[in-house]
């Protein structure tokens, strides 16, 4: 499966496949902005490289929690009126009209004018109900894998001996929020690249590791992470704003 993805930033993701565009985690707020929640304060630090009206007409949002800020903001939170939102059980409940909640594994199908993907969401351990998604279309082998926020544990394993898994979207950022102790609530770059050996993927855009006072690990500790583990041809780095064409089919020998 071919696919265009445009890294607007943070952990938004347009996503253009089987003829269908995507939107993932929509953030669009302009940065410096802090967002006060309960004891928690978390800071924007960058804008995003896209404004939200200048977006392709989507066919479906693809929300990993609806509970986070970096995840979905105040303008994020106004483009999902008149539009398919597939997130948690959780969420789909608190978002209403629109959204359809997904528990781990179950697929749902989208059909456009351009054509049909199937979304399957993938497990997921946050600060928080949260899940991932598997895209592909049907009767190609190989899917992309975008995990949403989550850190590295043993049933993430599982998408590998379920699904093959050609190019991934990795949250990274190595997230700590004091509020909820001292260990990561998103991947670091270790941790990434022992789920990039888990499942075997060959292409990994690396996302959610900028822009905000609370991730601990950017570029160059994922760099320095995955070439401790012999990856680093993997990581394939977007520029913000640009279309990029990725392909999760097997390289032909």
């Amino acid at each position: 499966m071919k696919t265009t993805v445009t890294y607007v930033g943070t952990a938004t993701v347009l996503i253009q496949a089987g003829g269908l565009n995507l939107l993932t985690d929509p953030a669009f707020d302009h940065a410096p902005t802090a967002y006060p929640t309960g004891p928690v304060t978390l800071r924007s630090l960058v804008s995003p490289a896209v404004e939200a009206g200048d977006l392709p007409v989507l066919d479906a949002i693809l929300l990993s929690h609806d509970e986070h800020p970096d995840n979905l903001d105040a303008a994020g939170r106004a483009l999902l009126a008149g539009h398919l939102v597939l997130t948690t059980v959780s969420g789909a409940q608190r978002l209403g009209d629109g959204a359809v909640g997904l528990a781990p594994w179950e697929t749902y199908e989208l059909s456009g004018e351009g054509g049909t993907l199937r979304v399957t969401a993938t497990p997921g351990r946050h600060a928080g109900d949260v899940i991932g998604f598997l895209v592909h279309v049907p009767g190609d082998d190989d899917a992309l894998y975008i995990s949403g926020d989550t850190v590295y544990y043993d049933e993430l394993d599982e998408i590998g001996r379920r699904y093959s898994v050609g190019a991934a979207i990795l949250h990274f950022g190595a997230a700590v929020v004091p509020y909820f102790g001292t260990d990561f609530i998103t991947m670091d770059g270790d941790q990434g690249a022992r789920l990039t050996r888990s499942l075997d993927v060959r292409t990994v855009v690396p996302v959610h590791y900028d822009a905000w006072d609370h991730f601990t690990q950017g570029r160059e500790e994922i760099v320095a992470a995955f070439t401790r583990a012999g990856l680093d041809d993997r990581l394939h780095w977007p520029q913000r704003g640009v279309p990029t064409v990725i392909d999760t089919r097997p390289v032909c020998s």
